[in-house]
């Protein structure tokens, strides 16, 4: 080959190849930019319209692999949101994006947060993956049949005969496991919480005991988390189609669980309020204003999302909790001082309903662990129509990306936000910046239940057990809860003054 063509080669690929790569990166953009101003032109002659500031990417992808760079590489998830922050300016708190393989608005300001969580005509929940919660989910249905099974949930947590038995039916599941790390000597937290809070979680719900099903469920619902958030390729391989796959073994788990109640009740094999107390037969027994009960497939969905959304972000909350009371001994010792005394003169060291508003220091703990946990760090939404907001438009069909976690950790709405400060409750927080179970009619309907649970486990470790960080400066990973990326291993024993 002549130096001449060698050189004529070169000059092509660098220049060819630089030029390739800035219209990939820009067509995505240019695209759904130009289906948007073509759209609006159709409709809105005169009015001036326009997408908030941002980027979507490349084609398919989008900004998924950088979003997935700053949780799982880089450990900083809020850098996703302040490097657009710095590029776009902070403006009404409203960027596009093109995420989980749709273009998206991210929304991440307390204000239009707000706005979003509580236009209930406006924007419909709307998971990635939706299948994998159920279709016919509290978590996916809308209108009044999401006002029903949600108005159920919400009061069967509520009530006061329920709460009692909640409390009555956790606190042993809770003691014994205390009482094996003690005997154990170490262990690593995460994972004996998240067994712990597993197991409590399916005695309340389904009456269901730990066993070898159970630690394969525990494993299964560890892949549906993992799909909910993946890109949509359901290929052999991809995380999606093992969520799937995780989706239809506890679908199975469940149905048979559902199938062996009817049959009792059929036959008479067994007496009705067996089941009584726990949420599955709730479920079974709810009936709209017709006298319509649920179909068997909305209770599997129901009871699945439940157990799911019930049992993750409780033990991400109760890790985070021992993890900073390990670090902050005066916080520690308040703590143990308040539930000595509501244990005072009892013949049992196990809470009742009557002892939880005494306990007005560990409601603070409770709030500050939830808030550091950051338990929800985004929920989904979809426009059902072309919403204005600050200036800019929403556009129907796109998916809109609730961004909570970042509110929670900035020093503009909470002084020292990474400090471990119960005390920061003594006062209620600025309006809008308190968004750790969402907003609106899609509030968590189980954060009464969350706090509960929550109060039950900080009793029993503050009462009964010490434990220390074997590796304190441990990192943190983000996927797919936050957790030191060593699973907290700690060193736990009983409290020489324990009766527990």
């Amino acid at each position: 080959m002549q130096v001449g063509d060698l050189a004529w080669w070169l000059g092509l690929l660098l220049g060819a190849v630089p030029l390739a790569a800035l219209a990939v990166w820009r067509c995505n953009d240019a695209w759904y930019c130009a289906a948007f101003a073509l759209r609006q032109r159709r409709w809105r002659r005169g009015r001036h319209v326009r997408l908030p500031p941002g980027h979507m990417g490349i084609p398919f992808f989008g900004e998924t692999a950088a979003l997935s760079w700053y949780f799982k590489v880089a450990r900083r998830p809020d850098g996703f949101i302040e490097a657009r922050k710095k590029r776009y300016g902070e403006g009404v708190g409203m960027y596009r994006s093109h995420l989980f393989g749709r273009p998206t608005i991210i929304v991440c300001d307390p204000a239009a947060n707000k706005f979003v969580l509580q236009s209930h005509d406006n924007f419909w929940l709307r998971w990635p993956a939706r299948d994998l919660l159920g279709l016919s989910s509290m978590f996916n249905v809308e209108g009044s049949m999401h006002r029903r099974i949600r108005g159920y949930v919400v009061a069967t947590f509520s009530k006061p005969r329920s709460r009692r038995n909640i409390a009555r039916m956790a606190q042993p599941c809770v003691v014994e496991a205390l009482r094996s790390w003690a005997d154990k000597g170490t262990i690593i937290a995460a994972k004996e919480i998240r067994k712990v809070m597993f197991e409590s979680t399916l005695e309340i719900f389904i009456s269901m005991k730990a066993s070898p099903l159970t630690e394969k469920m525990d494993k299964w619902f560890v892949g549906v988390l993992g799909g909910l958030t993946a890109l949509p390729l359901d290929l052999p391989g991809t995380a999606l189609n093992h969520g799937r796959k995780c989706r239809r073994r506890l679908h199975a788990v469940f149905e048979k669980e559902l199938q062996k109640r009817k049959n009792n009740v059929k036959w008479g094999l067994a007496a009705e309020e067996d089941y009584d107390d726990d949420l599955m037969s709730g479920l079974m027994e709810m009936e709209d204003e017709q006298g319509e009960k649920l179909s068997d497939e909305e209770v599997l969905d129901n009871i699945v999302s439940l157990v799911f959304g019930g049992y993750e972000s409780i033990s991400s909350a109760v890790l985070w909790a021992a993890y900073h009371l390990a670090k902050s001994p005066v916080i520690l010792a308040k703590l143990r001082n308040e539930n000595a005394a509501v244990s005072e003169g009892k013949s049992s060291n196990f809470l009742t309903l009557d002892d939880i508003p005494k306990m007005k220091y560990t409601a603070k703990v409770v709030e500050e662990a939830i808030r550091l946990a950051n338990i929800a760090p985004m929920v989904h939404r979809v426009a059902y129509r072309d919403v204005e907001y600050g200036g800019y438009t929403i556009p129907q069909g796109w998916q809109v990306v609730v961004w909570l976690r970042a509110m929670h950790i900035d020093a503009k709405y909470y002084q020292d936000p990474l400090i471990f400060n119960p005390d920061r409750w003594n006062e209620p927080p600025m309006a809008g910046t308190n968004q750790l179970f969402g907003a609106g009619n899609r509030t968590c309907a189980g954060n009464m239940l969350a706090r509960l649970q929550i109060t039950i486990m900080l009793h029993h470790l503050s009462l009964g057990y010490e434990w220390e960080l074997l590796n304190p400066d441990a990192g943190v990973k983000y996927i797919p809860q936050p957790m030191p990326v060593d699973g907290a291993p700690m060193a736990f024993h009983r409290l020489s003054t324990s009766t527990q």
